[in-house]
């Protein structure tokens, strides 16, 4: 069996760039999902759940693998991918300061609602 190198710790600015490219499509994130909740799964498995042929899956999973989010791993003529969330967390840290952004701003809005009187609100 051979498995697909895992990606570096730290991505690139541009390795960045190809985690979000990724992302911006349903169709990979649905494949992420699937492998999320399924475990490693053979690549016919995960064609089964979508209406396309199975060389346009193998786009979209050769898009995620370059993104470091899935790995391939061969055995014998099957492929098995594998969710590779590494990269995700790095997103996450990325998006942390504009969710504590949005956080803030609800926070005050929940505190000017909170000083109108009741009376008022009506």
């Amino acid at each position: 069996m051979n498995a697909t190198p895992a990606p570096p710790a730290a991505l690139s600015e541009s390795g960045q760039d190809r985690v979000f490219a990724a992302l911006a499509n349903g169709t990979r994130r649905e494949v992420l999902r699937l492998l999320r909740d399924g475990g490693p799964q053979p690549v016919q498995q995960l064609a089964d759940h979508f209406a396309m042929r199975r060389p346009s899956l193998s786009e979209h999973l050769k898009v995620l693998r370059e993104a470091g989010l899935v790995s391939e791993e061969r055995a014998g003529r099957r492929r098995i991918y594998r969710l590779e969330a590494a990269p995700l967390s790095e997103v996450q840290d990325w998006l942390g300061p504009y969710e504590r952004f949005w956080r803030t701003k609800l926070a005050g809005l929940g505190e000017l609602l909170d000083r109108i009187p009741d009376d008022e609100a009506r």
